[in-house]
């Protein structure tokens, strides 16, 4: 759905990669960074990139700190005065962060993730203070004899909460389903049908969590979609050279079947083209008020890297009346310039305890390590992001954020939740821990950040393979 699709795309995929990065490492690295000056601790350099400085400048106070802008934007660094990279002079040794007491270590590295969590609330505060319409949680198309079906999920039914936790949009619904699919495979679901009532259903998946976290799998694999508006199967634009002008197809035609399914909207008519291309199908039309059959090879496009069945029609702009209006679709998510602060800051409590679930079911097995995305799908999604508005991009930056603070917390030792642990493991022990230990230590989380990397590059190329 976001894969570019023109070297434009791919261009502006780029571009926003590298400001998404240069943004969250800026503010992940400034905490570290404005935490250790205030403190007492000396900073020798602040970086944004790694590699050869492409902009380079030395502050005018005393210490005079390099700060850099590097040629590879995929990180950045702060660099302390510290004992283990070589000699500091005597009368700097107070400053070295080697010789600071173990709270004053840990608040160093605690302040990058930290920064990075606090920026996504102030991401998520001015989104809520500016308004943002969300896509409600009403139910598309249900596939029969699917999970979705077989539980009692209508067309049209809002789902209003999950596991017992409200979920008035997509985003919201998402999470929880995902949460609770994870859980114990069973979905637990209130729903609220276009008549006003509410009924509570079980989607029981069994083991297929893995297979259900698997990218873009978790709806298809439930049985059912996002609600849009029904439009009638009438034909109100033929393109020319297509399989659709070559059949002899005319604007105002009404698609009533396509060999034995009838077409009820618009809708159904894709889903029975799409995945036939090359197929010889034939329509039954009607036409000025007479119905005709019309013979017909379905032709064929290439979708990021699939070949996908089109005829070159489009439909009229008139939904079908149903129980729902495209006004229902859309929640406006908007609050007050201080009421916004508790939204922001509960939006990103949620988020990094999903985050640090998400995680925890990944090494447990119940979550698909396909569901581990490298710089490849992060440059898509934040490509799209931007295509799709300021608004987007900025939520799109939240999570990022999020998932950034979240993930160097954990107790990877060259992540600053490992360095955390080591100031923790000589708090208890009242000593350092050893030099062999620590580069143990260090060669470990090398070794698994190269692991999950190479991962993570590995499903992103994938993907597009496939």
């Amino acid at each position: 759905m976001i894969t570019p699709t023109n070297p434009l795309e791919w261009l502006i995929s780029a571009i926003g990669f590298v400001i998404a990065i240069g943004i969250l490492v800026s503010v992940h690295e400034f905490g570290h960074y404005w935490v250790a000056r205030r403190l007492g601790i000396k900073v020798l350099r602040f970086s944004i990139g790694f590699g050869k400085p492409l902009w380079q400048r030395t502050g005018k106070d005393a210490d005079q700190v390099e700060y850099v802008i590097a040629a590879i934007p995929l990180g950045g660094y702060v660099k302390l005065l510290d004992e283990r990279e070589g000699d500091v002079p005597a009368h700097e040794l107070p400053r070295a962060f080697t010789r600071q007491p173990v709270w004053k270590r840990i608040a160093v590295l605690l302040a990058g993730p930290v920064f990075n969590l606090i920026f996504a609330v102030f991401l998520y505060w001015v989104l809520f203070t500016a308004g943002v319409p969300a896509p409600r949680s009403i139910v598309g198309e249900i596939t029969p004899n699917s999970i979705a079906a077989n539980a009692g999920l209508r067309y049209e039914d809002h789902i209003v909460q999950v596991a017992g936790k409200p979920t008035d949009t997509w985003e919201d619904a998402t999470l929880g389903i995902i949460q609770d699919l994870t859980d114990d495979g069973t979905i637990h679901m209130r729903v609220r049908g276009v008549d006003g009532s509410e009924r509570d259903l079980e989607l029981v998946t069994g083991n297929r969590s893995r297979e259900l976290t698997q990218p873009d799998a978790l709806l298809p694999g439930l049985g059912f979609d996002i609600w849009q508006p029904r439009v009638p199967a009438v034909v109100a634009t033929v393109m020319d050279n297509t399989a659709a002008s070559r059949a002899g197809i005319k604007k105002g035609d009404e698609i009533l079947q396509i060999d034995d399914h009838p077409i009820e909207d618009f809708s159904q008519l894709v889903a029975q083209v799409k995945p036939n291309p090359g197929r010889a199908v034939t329509l039954q039309i009607r036409r000025d008020g007479q119905v005709i059959t019309v013979p017909l090879t379905i032709g064929e496009s290439d979708a990021g890297g699939k070949r996908i069945g089109l005829i070159g029609i489009g439909p009229e702009n008139k939904p079908i009346k149903t129980g729902r209006t495209v006004e229902d679709m859309v929640a406006l998510q908007k609050y007050g310039v201080i009421g916004s602060i508790g939204h922001a800051a509960a939006k990103t409590w949620d988020t990094s305890v999903f985050t640090l679930r998400i995680v925890g079911r990944i090494v447990t097995g119940n979550v698909s390590l396909k569901a581990i995305s490298g710089p490849i799908s992060i440059a898509e999604t934040t490509g799209f992001a931007i295509r799709q508005g300021w608004r987007f991009f900025l939520s799109t930056l939240a999570l990022i954020s999020i998932s950034l603070g979240v993930l160097n917390l954990l107790p990877i030792p060259i992540l600053d939740g490992g360095q955390i642990v080591y100031q923790l493991a000589e708090l208890v022990k009242g000593r350092p821990v050893s030099e062999r230990a620590q580069q143990l230590g260090q060669s470990i989380g090398i070794a698994m950040l190269i692991l999950m990397m190479t991962l993570a590059f590995y499903n992103d190329i994938v993907r597009h393979l496939n």
